[in-house]
């Protein structure tokens, strides 16, 4: 069978994380990379031998045989760009975290994926950690009993110059606080792992850097089970990233999972020989940042599967929509100064919101 043909939009440090993940992924390729900067695009075009655009929609038109984009773009721009490649050009996308900055803007790709007979395909890499997944099948097999608490911590360092990156840095509009972008992936696992939450009481702070929005979130949050949880999220932890965890109380036992990326199985009281061969070393992966882990690799190979109709993506529309609702649930509790619901269709007054200047900075002209 023909291997797919991927192209990659955005060329950030997470695009060579890609770039690596498919050339070790049997049944695609690389086909090209884009960005509007033209230095970035070459990078990865040198190293994985392939052209190099400053214009996706020039690449688009000139190379047809592009079945899947992957959009690596600033978060504020995943839904322009993915519905440009959905309804201009009939492609495949792969969207990375948080997928879009509004549950809205997901139903409306959604909506055009359908229109095209094209899939969306959201990118959750640490789901594939091998301690997540034994803590999931502890939780669903009943090793671990009854879940009664779950708590998250997230303590890392973003100074000022980190978000002097970039204009979209910090916004919004385009990035969000340390919840959208840093604790994106601890706020899907609560619920890939705990199951469905009710409702949420958050509070936010900016306590480090000079942006609008959010590096300091105190949270906590009920699930539909009745189970009880906290979250805190900072990147006000200075000098250094010091933890990013997560841990389950259950009546058969306590498991945690930390690392740089949830990696290590650090406790798992039901067998505790277990954490050994289900934890995972990050440090020396080759390439751009340890912090992605290896779940890209794992990711692609499960599109390949699902292009090949062999077995269903494991991220389907209903659990991306639900994390999304659930992380803005946190700002609109933030905002009303009280408990809220998990409600169908509400969202925050202030995430992706839009901001057309910082748009068109990131906009490819036609």
């Amino acid at each position: 069978m023909t291997d797919l043909n991927v192209a990659l939009v955005g060329c950030g440090r997470i695009s060579g994380h890609h770039a690596l993940s498919i050339a070790e992924t049997d049944g695609i390729r690389l086909a090209a990379v884009c960005d509007l900067e033209c230095d970035r695009a070459d990078v990865y075009a040198e190293a994985q031998n392939v052209p190099a655009f400053d214009n996706y929609h020039r690449m688009l038109e000139e190379m047809p045989e592009i079945d899947i984009v992957s959009v690596n773009t600033p978060s504020g721009m995943h839904h322009e760009h993915a519905l440009h490649m959905i309804r201009k050009y009939g492609k495949h996308v792969v969207v990375e975290k948080p997928t879009f900055m509004r549950p809205s803007q997901l139903d409306s790709a959604l909506e055009a994926a359908a229109a095209a007979g094209v899939r969306i395909f959201p990118v959750f890499q640490n789901r594939y950690n091998k301690a997540v997944a034994r803590v999931r099948k502890a939780l669903q097999s009943g090793e671990l009993g009854e879940l009664r608490t779950v708590s998250v911590r997230l303590r890392w360092c973003r100074p000022q110059r980190y978000y002097d990156l970039a204009p979209w840095r910090g916004t919004f509009s385009h990035d969000g606080g340390a919840l959208t972008n840093q604790t994106i992936h601890h706020v899907d696992l609560l619920r890939h792992l705990g199951g469905p939450v009710k409702r949420v009481n958050a509070t936010m702070r900016t306590m480090g850097a000079e942006i609008e929005v959010e590096d300091t979130t105190a949270a906590c949050f009920e699930y539909v089970s009745g189970a009880l949880g906290t979250l805190e999220s900072t990147t006000a932890a200075r000098p250094d990233d010091f933890e990013a965890s997560i841990s389950l109380v259950c009546s058969e036992g306590l498991a945690q999972i930390g690392g740089i990326a949830v990696n290590e199985l650090q406790i798992f009281t039901p067998d505790p020989d277990a954490c050994g061969p289900n934890s995972e070393d990050f440090v020396g992966i080759e390439g751009h940042g340890a912090v992605y882990g290896y779940g890209h690799g794992a990711m692609y190979a499960d599109i390949v599967a699902a292009m090949r109709g062999e077995r269903p993506y494991p991220v389907d529309a209903d659990d991306c929509r639900n994390t999304l609702g659930l992380l803005h649930a946190f700002y609109r509790s933030d905002e009303a100064g009280s408990w809220v619901n998990i409600e169908e269709g509400a969202e925050s007054t202030r995430l992706g919101r839009e901001n057309e200047a910082i748009s068109q900075i990131y906009r490819t002209p036609e």
